[in-house]
């Protein structure tokens, strides 16, 4: 467990270095690929020390945990995403508060966030979930209702639809990982090529990154490897 800030910056190089190698690997540029750190259920100092090492977005699943830590941090110039499944009775805060949301994957959300993003905000920038396999525990809309959900979304005021985000099963090995990660990729290429402009592929953690980048991940979402367990 990472009890202190102490090593964070030999963390994030080291994952920095590994998100190179498979960057190159791909023929893809680093630069490319985003580092998000998902640091729900960690300090706010261990944020406060990462941001100090060069990460600048940062990750929350828990409401009512981040808009703490906003105000904690409010000082740091990190970019806020909600990376969690969102409630309807708890868009408010999230589009008032947040830069990205990645978990949507219902309209009624969407329209709620468009409607309570201010207006002096610029839009708010959100990815559709895609449950890939079908599994009941997870959020995401499944693959064939992907592309009426984005063109409802699209269609939004005060939304920017920037792309894709998945969580696909557990995998071991590599080629399986990346098949997942083929899939929503895919996926991203065929509603761009139906006239969206869809720039971004969330996928990729702490177990499986590598083979996202290897597949087209624009940004990928870091908790354990970053800050170790959770507290």
């Amino acid at each position: 467990m990472l009890r202190s800030s102490q090593n964070l910056p030999e963390r994030i190089g080291a994952l920095r270095v590994r998100m190179a190698a498979a960057a190159a690997s791909a023929g893809r540029n680093v630069d490319s690929v985003t580092l998000l750190a998902v640091s729900k259920g960690q300090r706010a100092e261990l944020i406060r020390a990462a941001a100090a090492a060069g990460v600048s977005e940062i990750g929350e699943s828990y409401l009512a945990e981040a808009l703490e830590k906003m105000v904690i941090l409010a000082d740091l110039p990190v970019t806020w995403h909600f990376v969690g499944r969102l409630q309807a009775n708890k868009t408010r805060p999230v589009a008032e508060r947040f830069a990205w949301v990645h978990g949507l994957d219902r309209l009624k959300i969407a329209e709620r966030l468009a409607a309570q993003r201010p207006y002096h905000a610029p839009a708010l920038n959100v990815c559709i979930q895609v449950n890939l396999a079908g599994e009941a525990t997870k959020g995401g809309v499944p693959a064939a209702e992907a592309p009426d959900l984005a063109a409802a979304v699209a269609a939004l005021p005060r939304l920017a639809l920037r792309g894709l985000m998945c969580i696909p099963p557990e995998e071991a090995d590599p080629s399986r990982q990346r098949e997942w990660f083929a899939r929503l990729r895919v996926l991203r290429d065929s509603l761009n090529e139906g006239g969206l402009s869809l720039d971004t592929l969330s996928m990729g953690m702490s177990g499986d990154f590598e083979a996202a980048i290897q597949e087209g991940a624009t940004l990928v979402r870091i908790g354990t490897a970053l800050f170790g367990p959770r507290a």
